[in-house]
């Protein structure tokens, strides 16, 4: 999974010279983040396929960092060294200790898909919002930026969550309102529209 996502990302760069370079994410398994040979597995991948160390995101849930001692701390910090990025998937279902988040090499917090459908109201609709869905996830984001952390947000699926995530601060979205899951083929297409580039990511 991790030559072929990192193969494909740079058969992109090749494809779309003029446009800026894209970052790919891969999901990552507690099991992995044990393993010796995964700081080397990607090093080597990313020698072989040609992909900047910077465009690779290795994603980890929450539960499989938070706590976390000896080699897998040794293995994220080796990777972040080498310059591929770390990010915590699903983040505020586990232990949401951002206090020790600061302590690990991360650079990325997506927040978990339940605090973004409690933005699911339109602002013109009878039912008022739940201010406190805004209130922690604005805690949230306000905190992890004071760390340098960026913030993707999950699950956007309407343009009023997109509003409202923009609005508090929240650096990118993902989810079906930018798109469903597609082919590769139709990424490279999708890379070459200028309308669909403006607003990828972008909450």
């Amino acid at each position: 999974m991790l030559r072929t996502a990192c193969r494909q990302a740079r058969a992109w760069q090749l494809q779309h010279p003029g446009e800026p370079p894209i970052f790919v994410s891969v999901n990552v398994a507690v099991r992995q983040v044990w393993d010796s040979d995964l700081v080397a597995d990607v090093a080597d991948t990313l020698e072989e396929t040609g992909l900047e160390p910077g465009l690779l995101q290795l994603e980890l849930t929450e539960s499989a960092v938070m706590g976390s001692s000896g080699r897998p701390i040794q293995t994220l910090k080796a990777l972040s060294d080498m310059g591929v990025r770390i990010a915590i998937d699903d983040f505020g279902t586990g232990y949401s200790n951002l206090a020790y988040l600061s302590r690990l090499p991360v650079s990325v917090l997506k927040l978990d898909g339940s605090f973004v459908r409690g933005f699911q109201y339109e602002e013109r609709a009878s039912a008022p919002p739940n201010p406190a869905d805004e209130v922690i996830v604005e805690a949230m984001v306000q905190l992890a930026h004071r760390l340098g952390l960026t913030v993707t947000a999950e699950c956007v699926e309407t343009s009023a969550q997109a509003t409202r995530l923009r609005r508090i601060g929240c650096d990118t979205g993902q989810g079906w309102l930018y798109s469903r899951p597609v082919s590769p083929d139709r990424i490279s297409e999708l890379l070459g529209d200028p309308g669909v580039q403006a607003g990828v990511g972008k909450p």
